[in-house]
C-alpha cells in the first residue's frame, strides 16, 4: 500500500434525535439554525469532538488504537486543547519561525512532530509569527453541515432539587434545555494532499483521522447530546491530486433524500430515503469508496 496522501472527498451522514448537536452562543445555546429553518453543525463543533479523543493518552480509547498510535502518543498530542494560552502555544514554537520563514526547519522542529491537529487541520497560531503569505490552512477540511430538511427546536426549563439561590429549595433554568426532536445532516469533508506539506500532515496522521471519525459522537456524548448518530462517514479517493470526478457529484450522489413534506422537520430516519452506493457512472471514476462506519 502506498503511503502517500490522496486527495479524498468524504461525507458524514449524522442523524441528530432529541439533541443540541451544536449549541448557538450568540442566541442562548439554542441548536444552530438558518433563518429558512435548515439546522447547521459548524465545522469547529465536529473537529473539537475529533480533538477530544485524543486528549486524553490514557483513556480506554486511545489504549484502544492500533500500537503504531499508542507507542508514539508523544506525536499525537493536542495544540489546541481546551485552556491553553495562545501566547504559552506561541513561546513554545519557540525561534522555527523567527526572521524569515524556514519551511524546512519548521516541518523538521518538535513542535510540528508534536500535534496530530495542527498537523492536520492546520494552524491558526503561526499568523503571529511569519509571513502573511503562508497558507495557514490543513490538508483535512471540514465543511458546514446542514440539515436536508427544517429542524424543530424544543426547549425546557431545566430543574434542580436541591437549591443553588439563597432562600429556594429547588433550583430552576428557565428554556435551558434546548434540543432538535429530529434532523438528519450532510457535512462534507476533503482530504487535500497539496497542503499536506505545508504543515507536515502525514499518512499516517490521515489514517488516525479515519479511525477517529466513526466514534465522533458515540464517545463524546454529553447530557445535552445524547443521541447524534453518524449513520455515514463516506470517504471517496480520487485517481489523482487534482480530483478525478467533480466533488459535488459524489456529495449529491449520497446525499440522503427526504421522502415526506420537504417544508417540514423530520420525525424519524424513516422519513428519509437513504443512500448506501454510488451510480457505476461515479464509482468507475475514482480510485476507492467506502463508509468508514463499517469498515
Amino acid at each position: 500500500m502506498s503511503n502517500e496522501i490522496k486527495r479524498a472527498t468524504g461525507l458524514l451522514v449524522i442523524e441528530v434525535v432529541n439533541s443540541n448537536p451544536n449549541g448557538d452562543p450568540d442566541r442562548e445555546g439554542d441548536p444552530r439554525q438558518r433563518p429558512n429553518g435548515l439546522g447547521e453543525i459548524s465545522p469547529v463543533s465536529f473537529k473539537r469532538k475529533l480533538r477530544d479523543l485524543l486528549e486524553d493518552p490514557n483513556s480506554p480509547f486511545f489504549s484502544s488504537l492500533p500500537e503504531e498510535y499508542t507507542k508514539n502518543a508523544r506525536n499525537y498530542l493536542i495544540l489546541e486543547s481546551k485552556g491553553r494560552e495562545r501566547k504559552e502555544i506561541i513561546k513554545e514554537m519557540g525561534d522555527t519561525t523567527v526572521g524569515k520563514f524556514d519551511q524546512e526547519k519548521f516541518l523538521s522542529s518538535d513542535f510540528v512532530k508534536k500535534y496530530w491537529d495542527a498537523r492536520v487541520f492546520g494552524n491558526t497560531f503561526l499568523e503571529e509569527k511569519i509571513d502573511k503569505g503562508f497558507i495557514k490552512t490543513g490538508a483535512v477540511i471540514f465543511s458546514v453541515g446542514q440539515s436536508i430538511s427544517p429542524i424543530q427546536i424544543i426547549r425546557h426549563t431545566n430543574t434542580n432539587k436541591a437549591g443553588v439561590q439563597e432562600g429556594k429549595q429547588q433550583g430552576m433554568a428557565p428554556l435551558a434545555y434546548r434540543i432538535v426532536e429530529h434532523g438528519v445532516y450532510c457535512m462534507p469533508f476533503y482530504i487535500n494532499p497539496n497542503y499536506a506539506y505545508k504543515t507536515g500532515c502525514t499518512f499516517n496522521d490521515i489514517e488516525l483521522l479515519k479511525l477517529l471519525i466513526p466514534h465522533a459522537y458515540d464517545q463524546t456524548k454529553s447530557a445535552i447530546r445524547p443521541d447524534v448518530r453518524l449513520r455515514h462517514a463516506w470517504y471517496m479517493e480520487h485517481k489523482n491530486i487534482l480530483g478525478s470526478c467533480p466533488d459535488y457529484l459524489l456529495l449529491e450522489a449520497l446525499a440522503p433524500k427526504c421522502i415526506v413534506d420537504t417544508q417540514k422537520s423530520s420525525n424519524s430516519w424513516q422519513d428519509y430515503k437513504d443512500v448506501t452506493d454510488l451510480p457505476d457512472t461515479l464509482k468507475s471514476q475514482i480510485l476507492s469508496f467506502k463508509d468508514l462506519v463499517k469498515t
